[in-house]
């Protein structure tokens, strides 16, 4: 083989220390076999080097976590021997450079992880952030992404259940597109990932292994240059229906007891699922690349440990049950390989046409692997607002923000995914959290994504509790215990102290959201160096640490919703009122203030967040409420708009709010709840309200097709006709043609 140089060595992403640490961890020169194995197992994205130091900071356990960070996704019980099985993770870097592939890989990765613990996948979501509507290329950015969930979920009959959608300059140059799925299963009934067993026979399934996806977790572990398109051979190619096979034999085999261990192939194939099997379990292995299923010719050990080719597993069997296997395997018309043993040497070893072409001892590879505690500047948060604009006119100003890229429907996007198959989803996209039941029971799951970049971006340490305090409440909204969380952890260039600030500063903040609302972080994904200097890319990504949280209903058909139910219901705030207008997007989309100038995030008091979503949960469970709504994003204005757009009859708001009106309206005040109620029930929720400690005020009442704001200075009308179509026009005139098509 060639011998190995250092502009070799830099072209696989190591820097010339670490290339330092590979000769003393083999005590000689690798080869180009060993080398590249180093380089993918190395690399941020499987590594973790840059933010494991941090991580370790986030709770993980509590009585309700089976299984946290560490295996393929996280495992919580949901009861009578049940278990849901859930994990996001992000597919960045290829949903830019190939929008539809890396997208739909992304969905297809993340299934994987899920229905490798043994579940099977009953929903998935995501979080997607594009840059500039009007960017050149950002039409066939979202055009791409959207295709390619919708046709990756759409054929394997998973339902893609809900999501979020945001827009800003600084995704310009990289987009983020980041999936989640969830799955259930039993709970004696869950395979993990450790290899065991000396002898074992260690077994391929799935597809054949190609030349896609090459280098890609090297790839996703830098920045964008200017030859960001050359890189699509990196990107892997997906075959939704090869995946949908995959499920059926692996939860077929899983159904017996021969199945010691099973990792998917995901970034790195081969590479890191035969890594992490054999060190998670203290083992060596030893593969025989003659044996690899290819399906290209001529392909080299090299090629066949760094490819990301999809669709494919690796198990552990134990003795003699490897003709079993192979016979399910068969049947689901998928390749079937006894490519390895596993040994007692601690070490991976390849064997090509008769001779060794890598021998690795595997501690170096990974729980030895580089760890950086690099430095770190803190977030200096903004000064306080100076002087708010004047709101002349709330109607016009709540039609601007409806119809704005962050808050206008998303109708366009969900109707291209699949959301009803399997007949077990009960609240479609558009509400707080989608609702899916789980099958055969009465119980239902809550599943979320939320997270708000721009207060990340003000103030690391609020934004980042902020994250997990609103996926938190979205599931109390709709009346579910929340149960866990996972995460991915989206930042620029970590060797920047910056922006290494911002990742801490979420990091902190999200642990003592974490820790106060009883919310455990069990699975997760970091996602560094988001960003670009293509041209006109917009350089660093705002700090974005999207949060995926799952929540149960012991009864589904219980669960709220957000839509006004009928006229005469009385209109409540229940909550936490500060009329915090720093951050929002009220001044962002009304007033062009945004960034440092734009003050601080809103605060989140943990305590009377708790409080007050342990009170709407306990009411929701007693059929109290006729509709419950989170104020976010665009503050108390917007969230009466979207529950009577979704209801279809307006609201007249006639009683004092007690400050100015753009406070009142447009204020991101957190743990802060819209509801409406009976007047039957009113005296009862109110003396409840009282006992708990929780304020509430009433604002109005629902009626009529019209939102109409009776203020000092005038009454402000808005008809719900004129809020559907800013509300609904947003996309189809972005997308054009391919909204037409949608």
């Amino acid at each position: 083989m060639s011998p190995i140089t250092p502009e070799i060595v830099a072209e696989h992403g190591l820097s010339p220390e670490e290339y330092e640490r590979v000769l003393h961890a083999l005590g000689r020169e690798p080869n180009l076999v060993e080398l590249g194995i180093f380089s993918v197992m190395w690399s941020e994205h499987c590594s973790y080097k840059s933010s494991r130091i941090h991580l370790k900071k986030l709770p993980t356990t509590g009585p309700q976590v089976i299984q946290g960070p560490g295996e393929n996704a996280g495992v919580v019980d949901i009861g009578d021997g049940q278990a849901v099985v859930f994990k996001m993770e992000s597919h960045n870097h290829p949903s830019y450079i190939e929008p539809y592939q890396g997208a739909a890989t992304g969905v297809g990765g993340i299934m994987r992880d899920v229905f490798t613990m043994g579940a099977r996948p009953v929903a998935n979501m995501n979080a997607l952030r594009f840059g500039r509507p009007d960017h050149p290329k950002m039409r066939h950015l979202i055009s791409g992404v959207v295709r390619g969930i919708g046709g990756y979920g759409n054929c394997v009959g998973v339902p893609t259940v809900g999501g979020e959608v945001n827009f800003h300059p600084a995704y310009d140059g990289n987009i983020l597109v980041n999936a989640m799925c969830v799955g259930v299963a039993d709970q004696d009934k869950i395979f993990l990932s450790a290899a065991s067993g000396v002898g074992n026979p260690i077994v391929y399934v799935g597809s054949k292994t190609g030349r896609d996806g090459i280098h890609g977790a090297t790839m996703a572990s830098a920045d964008f240059g200017e030859d960001a398109d050359e890189k699509r051979p990196t990107v892997q190619v997906g075959d939704p229906f090869t995946e949908k096979l995959l499920i059926e034999a692996c939860l077929e085999l899983m159904a017996s007891d021969a199945i010691v261990a099973i990792q998917d192939m995901g970034a790195a194939g081969l590479t890191s699922s035969s890594v992490e099997m054999a060190s998670k379990g203290g083992v060596g292995i030893e593969l025989v690349m003659d044996d690899v299923p290819q399906r290209e010719e001529g392909m080299t050990p090299y090629e066949m440990m760094l490819s990301e080719s999809q669709e494919r597993m690796l198990m552990v069997l134990k003795p003699g049950r490897e003709a079993e296997a192979e016979a399910i395997f068969r049947k689901w018309e998928l390749d079937f390989a006894v490519i390895g043993r596993v040994t007692d040497t601690g070490r991976m070893v390849l064997r090509w046409r008769g001779e060794t072409v890598c021998d690795i001892p595997l501690g170096p590879l990974a729980d030895d692997a580089p760890m950086y505690d690099r430095p770190h500047v803190p977030t200096e948060p903004p000064a306080p607002l100076a002087s708010i604009p004047e709101c002349a006119d709330p109607a016009a100003d709540l039609l601007k923000l409806i119809g704005s890229p962050d808050l206008a429907s998303r109708r366009w996007i969900w109707e291209q995914y699949d959301h009803m198959v399997g007949a077990d989803t009960v609240q479609r996209p558009g509400g707080d959290a989608a609702v899916v039941r789980v099958h055969g029971t009465s119980k239902g799951l809550a599943i979320t994504t939320d997270c708000t970049p721009r207060y990340c971006y003000a103030d690391p340490v609020q934004g980042g509790r902020q994250a997990i305090a609103e996926t938190w409440r979205n599931l109390t909204a709709v009346g579910a215990k929340p149960l866990a969380a996972t995460d991915c952890m989206n930042f620029a260039n970590p060797q920047r102290p910056e922006i290494m600030g911002q990742f801490v500063g979420c990091i902190e903040g999200m642990a003592d959201a974490c820790r106060q609302l009883d919310f455990p972080i069990v699975s997760g994904n970091v996602s560094l160096y988001n960003e670009s200097k293509a041209t006109g890319g917009g350089s660093a990504i705002l700090p974005t640490p999207a949060i995926g949280g799952v929540g149960l209903l012991d009864d589904w058909e219980r669960s709220a919703t957000i839509a006004f139910k009928q006229p005469g219901d009385v209109i409540l705030l229940v909550g936490n009122r500060g009329g915090h207008l720093g951050q929002s997007l009220w001044l962002r989309e009304v007033h062009g203030i945004e960034g440092r100038d734009a003050g601080p995030p809103p605060p989140v008091d943990l305590a009377i967040e708790k409080r007050v979503g342990d009170l709407i949960r306990h009411r929701i469970n007693t059929k109290c409420l006729t509709a419950v709504h989170d104020v976010s994003d665009g503050g108390v204005a917007v969230a009466l708009a979207e529950m009577a757009l979704a209801g279809g009859i307006g609201a007249i708001i006639d009683k004092p709010l007690i400050r100015p009106v753009h406070e009142a309206l447009f204020a991101e005040d957190q743990g802060l709840y819209v509801v409406t109620i009976r007047d039957t029930a009113l005296l009862d929720f109110l003396f409840s309200t009282d006992a708990a400690g929780v304020d509430v005020i009433p604002i109005g009442r629902t009626a009529g097709k019209r939102i109409i704001f009776e203020l000092p200075q005038g009454d402000y009308v808005v008809t719900l006709d004129q809020l559907r179509e800013a509300h609904e026009g947003f996309f189809p005139k972005l997308m054009g043609a391919d909204a037409a098509l949608a």
